[in-house]
């Protein structure tokens, strides 16, 4: 009985597991079919609704991202570009194979073999995302990306997923999967505005992707997914992380062995931070560009792919760079360490000090090669400092000079080196040295004399520390530059560079309530003296005796007309002999030019082409060129006595500092204000004219020892020299119309009792107007200056102004 009721109850509960089975399965079965209906619901609704609502696909299939300004030397050096997206598009197969391996192997391993969607990743995500009750995971594959990046936007819902997948499906068909990869590469962003790969090397690098090593291009490619995050300027510690992690996954992955991996691991990358991205520095020349095509094309110009083709010559560009430098230095190095920029409290080595010193160097860029530095130890013989990028350096012996008073114990406070002290270092060829940010500014411009092309052109010592650009906005007084348009002047009323002109003293007349004006020079008077030995020594009263001969009205006509100074900065005033009107140094240079090419008004132009993204010429310069269509202005003769005149005066005058160069084709004249404020030197070789300048924004002395021989002839020369490198000597033909008598050059019109002026000022008193049947003039009272203007610094300016070479 037991055994049967056993029995029964047996078959009960296999027959309440059999039928909880097959409602379990039922269940299952249910769930599946509604999983069925409902998935087959969403492909039918993504397919019906959805498919027809996805973008058209030319966006890229003609791919015409918005690509920024470029700008290019002569000789195609990219040297700039502006827009709101950097960008560089490249064809794939120029991307290194390091950089695509480095990219499949964070985003999209499998790319290559997967059709636009990759499945088992997106059920990989779903897991993670139900396992953490929310989106958290992207699975979107690089086609995916591309979707999303030019047609949709970044919300992570479901309904974009779709859209997302259902593109990539749409462009898997359009696309092969080099062309996706190829406009991923150029699409993506990756922080500091830049878009692609080749713009973030150049970010990021300053260098082009071609040339990216394998640890850069593992650093770039951790910032698709994160640009802010993983930005190696910003957060370089992160960036670091994230490109070991890629690393690892290259070499799972056999993209890399095992050597290369442990290269690129140790490898110490130096990115770029704030400062010049491009192998040439011409930051001042790109800005003009920028400014000159922003007039014509407004918000276009950062968006339509504009190529500007400029006139500088690389090289020459990067000689003038470096020659302002230099000279610069040079002049800060002669007066002296000012001490340090600040001084902070330095906490006990670890994360406080860390992050201290990262504070301190925060606001301080780079300088190109001057750095920034806090202090760590310091004394007579040695002082450790470290870096923006937490390097350690230590410097001792020669690297200690300049700041050798501030290492005394008996320095200022103020002026000590200290722990603390945040001072700059230089890494040079002698090694490491203590240096300083210069105060004092610099130019460079150089052009080509027969066409007016700038070759090269230097705007201050450091765009980004200042951006005013001293070529084409200071107008400074230019000192003995101008001289020699006032003897140009005086060759045209009968002079020659044999006249014999007396270094004598001479006083004016002043204006009313004024005392008499009686210039001065920096030695004795000499006496008599040939004027070509008058400008070869700079003589301040031989310049004035001959400018009152000749007439300041008509000097001030005929250096206006003839080299192109503005007239209303070019005062009728006897103090215009020396200088003492208001130049530029573009248009310094461009006068200068006149003289070089034979006597032809050339205008200085940078922009030589302009064409759109399509390779479309918008534009292109046609030039004035010297013996074509130029504008004659002195004739032949005028040019070629006074290039024989400056080239005196560079080889046997005040501008002797040329023959370091080895060269007898070389003319120029130096230029000293009074109180040295402004120190020149303008100069050409007949292929290439070029000014040098040197001064303070807000005008000071430069010191009582420094002229322009000290000042602006070093940076001239250090450039010519790189400049004129395998570049022949060049004598100028003499043209016609000159007659050369005892081995000096006079018009033929103007000889020895034929109208030429023989003597200026050997009776006393001032150079008169009329002329003898000797070719001496007649004696007659010396002309008073022009009253002076009721504004007190131009006053100032002219009266104070006698003074310098």
């Amino acid at each position: 009985m037991s055994s049967t009721k056993k029995s029964k109850q047996d078959v009960n509960k296999s027959k309440q597991s059999g039928s909880l089975t097959r409602a379990l399965l039922l269940s299952i079965g249910g769930l599946l079919l509604a999983g069925a209906v409902i998935g087959g619901l969403l492909v039918t609704y993504a397919l019906v609704v959805m498919m027809p609502q996805l973008p058209d696909l030319d966006a890229i299939t003609d791919y015409r991202p918005k690509v920024p300004l470029r700008i290019y030397t002569a000789d195609h050096v990219l040297i700039g570009e502006f827009g709101e997206e950097r960008r560089s598009l490249v064809k794939l197969n120029d991307i290194p194979a390091d950089m695509k391996n480095a990219v499949l192997a964070i985003e999209d391993a499998r790319f290559y073999q997967h059709g636009g969607v990759d499945v088992i990743g997106i059920l990989r995500a779903v897991l993670t995302d139900t396992m953490h009750g929310g989106a958290t995971q992207g699975a979107s594959t690089i086609t995916m990306q591309v979707a999303r990046n030019v047609f949709l936007s970044s919300e992570k819902t479901y309904s974009r997923k779709i859209y997302e997948m259902l593109l990539a499906y749409k462009i898997e068909t359009a696309l092969s999967k080099d062309q996706i990869l190829e406009v991923y590469m150029n699409q993506i962003y990756l922080g500091q505005r830049s878009f692609g790969f080749a713009a973030a090397a150049r970010t990021y690098f300053g260098k082009d992707l071609k040339d990216v090593t394998l640890a850069q291009a593992a650093m770039l490619a951790g910032l698709p997914k994160a640009p802010s995050a993983y930005n190696p300027v910003v957060n370089p510690k992160r960036a670091r992380i994230r490109q070991e992690y890629i690393l690892k996954r290259m070499l799972e992955l056999k993209f890399i062995s095992p050597d290369q991996y442990k290269q690129a691991v140790a490898e110490d990358i130096q990115v770029k931070t704030k400062g010049n991205n491009y192998s040439v520095h011409a930051e001042y020349a790109i800005e003009m560009v920028r400014q000159m095509l922003y007039a014509q094309y407004k918000e276009d110009t950062y968006t339509r792919g504009l190529t500007v083709i400029t006139t500088l010559n690389a090289a020459d560009q990067k000689a003038a760079y470096d020659a302002v430098r230099k000279g610069v230095m040079d002049y800060d190095r002669r007066h002296g360490y000012r001490g340090p920029e600040a001084t902070i409290e330095l906490p006990p080595a670890g994360d406080d000090r860390d992050q201290a010193i990262e504070d301190a160097l925060q606001d301080r860029p780079d300088n190109d090669d001057i750095l920034p530095a806090v202090v760590l130890s310091a004394d007579a013989k040695q002082v450790q400092v470290m870096l923006r990028s937490d390097n350690t350096v230590t410097i001792s012996g020669e690297g200690l000079r300049l700041a050798a008073s501030a290492l005394s114990p008996k320095a200022a406070k103020g002026l000590r080196i200290q722990p603390g002290s945040v001072i700059r270092v230089i890494n040079t060829a002698k090694g490491w040295q203590i240096t300083q940010l210069p105060q004092v500014e610099a130019t460079m411009v150089s052009l080509v004399p027969q066409t007016g092309a700038i070759r090269a052109l230097v705007g201050g010592f450091d765009f980004n520390q200042n951006k005013f650009n001293h070529v084409t906005q200071a107008w400074r007084q230019p000192g003995s530059t101008f001289k020699p348009f006032i003897y140009s002047a005086a060759l045209e009323k009968g002079f020659g560079p044999a006249s014999i002109i007396n270094d004598a003293p001479v006083s004016y007349p002043g204006a009313p309530g004024q005392g008499p004006w009686e210039p001065k020079d920096d030695d004795q008077p000499d006496g008599p003296m040939p004027m070509r030995t008058g400008l070869q020594r700079s003589k301040n009263l031989v310049s004035i005796r001959l400018l009152d001969a000749i007439g300041v009205k008509y000097a001030q006509e005929f250096v206006s007309s003839h080299f192109g100074f503005d007239i209303d900065k070019t005062p009728p005033y006897l103090p215009l002999a020396l200088g003492a009107g208001q130049v530029t140094p573009l248009q310094l240079v461009s006068a200068y030019a006149v003289l070089a090419n034979g006597g032809y008004r050339v205008n200085p132009y940078l922009i030589a082409q302009v064409t759109d993204a399509r390779g479309v010429e918008l534009s292109k310069v046609e030039p004035q060129i010297a013996g074509q269509n130029a504008t004659r202005v002195p004739d032949a003769r005028n040019s070629y006595i006074m290039t024989s005149l400056l080239q005196s005066v560079a080889q046997r005058g005040t501008g002797a500092g040329t023959n370091v160069l080895r060269r007898t084709d070389l003319a120029g004249k130096t230029g000293t204000t009074n109180d040295a404020f402004d120190g020149w030197f303008a100069g050409y070789q007949n292929g290439l004219a070029a000014v040098a300048w040197m001064g303070y924004d807000q005008p000071k002395t430069l010191g009582s020892r420094e002229f322009g021989a000290q000042l602006a002839l070093p940076i001239w020369t250090e450039y010519m020299a790189r400049a004129l490198r395998g570049v022949p000597e060049y004598q100028m033909p003499m043209p016609a119309g000159i007659t050369v008598i005892d081995n000096e050059f006079y018009f033929d019109n103007f000889t020895p009792g034929n109208g030429f002026i023989a003597s200026l000022g050997l009776g006393g008193g001032s150079a008169p107007l009329e002329i003898g049947p000797d070719g001496v003039p007649v004696a007659r009272a010396p002309a008073a200056v022009a009253p002076m203007t009721s504004q007190e610094d131009e006053k100032q300016n002219i009266l104070k102004l006698f003074g310098g070479h």
